[in-house]
């Protein structure tokens, strides 16, 4: 018993999404398929921003500072999962100093959007509420801190979730029922009671999650009571506009609060909403905001006739 309690895990085998042979070929064409649409989705946007001098304005470059995030999110565990696919042996290990690795990028990087997303909200509501000032209060100088701070809120706020789990003992079981080390589930594994340890998790990353929510909420129904007063034109730019930044936000915090404000679901619904936050979100995000923007869209096209056109000459 006392070299089972003092023996050290060194690793973590991870479960992934499903255990059945059947879904196994699926979830191999599916992912990479995924995988690449996140990519090929989120740098075109980055491209077209940086490319286009019409663009460059704070809306769209807090755009593709979302677009590399989102890169960032897909990317900390998908490639693993999708190269684990190619083994025979279906069980994905992991070593801990890796898993750990995981669990800072995950909250370093959907902690930063959580900011991202609001700075994005801040700008709408200086570009509708107080247009004349738009110029002079968003300007690039306040860009480039709205991001620092992103990164700088990201970095604290997982720094103090490994606080909380880098010293944790565990001696077995080492099973982490997901396809990438989620910081709940690591946490129930260690060999001591982590009930206090837990609760201070959920705060963590709940009071994270809900205060980026509700200052969310506050800013758009302003902006809705705002643009009401305006011209049938401006209030329907206004919806066309706050309709992509709404849905992009449902669909990033409603998964992040029901699993921390809900920590006690089940495993099964705690993967698919992993899944969800982790591919889906960032394969929306890119096309939320170019199926609904004219500006985007007009912009992707002058990209595309400029690389694609043939050149005058290059037949002989």
């Amino acid at each position: 018993m006392n070299e089972t309690n003092h023996s050290q895990v060194t690793e973590f085998v991870l479960l992934g999404l499903s255990n059945s042979q059947e879904l196994q070929p699926f979830l191999f064409l599916i992912f990479p398929l995924l995988y690449l649409a996140i990519l090929l989705g989120n740098f075109l946007i980055i491209l077209t921003v940086t490319s286009d001098s019409h663009l460059h304005t704070p809306m769209y470059f807090l755009l593709a500072n979302l677009s590399f995030i989102d890169i960032c999110v897909a990317s900390f565990a998908t490639p693993k999962m999708i190269a684990d696919f190619l083994v025979e042996c279906k069980t994905m290990t992991i070593s801990s100093d890796a898993c750990l690795a995981q669990i800072f990028f995950v909250h370093l990087f959907t902690g930063s959007e959580m900011v991202i997303l609001v700075s994005m909200a801040y700008d709408r509501y200086v570009a509708i509420c107080k247009p004349l000032h738009y110029t002079t209060i968003m300007s690039c100088r306040v860009c480039i801190i709205l991001v620092l701070i992103s990164w700088c809120v990201g970095f604290i706020h997982t720094t103090s979730q490994l606080a909380f789990t880098v010293n944790l003992p565990f001696c077995g079981p080492n099973q982490v029922d997901s396809f990438f080390c989620g910081l709940p589930l690591v946490t129930k594994l260690a060999c001591i009671d982590t009930y206090v340890v837990s609760l201070l998790i959920v705060a963590d990353s709940g009071f994270l999650s809900l205060s980026s929510f509700l200052l969310l909420v506050l800013s758009y129904t302003v902006i809705l009571i705002t643009v009401r007063s305006h011209s049938s034109a401006s209030m329907a730019k206004a919806r066309s506009t706050l309709t992509a930044h709404i849905t992009v936000v449902l669909l990033f915090f409603g998964p992040c609060i029901f699993i921390y404000v809900w920590p006690f679901s089940s495993y099964s619904v705690d993967k698919v909403l992993a899944v969800f936050y982790t591919i889906f979100t960032p394969i929306l995000n890119p096309v939320i905001y170019t199926l609904t923007n004219k500006e985007m869209k007009a912009a992707m096209s002058k990209l595309k006739n400029h690389y694609l056109r043939p050149q005058k000459g290059s037949d002989i």
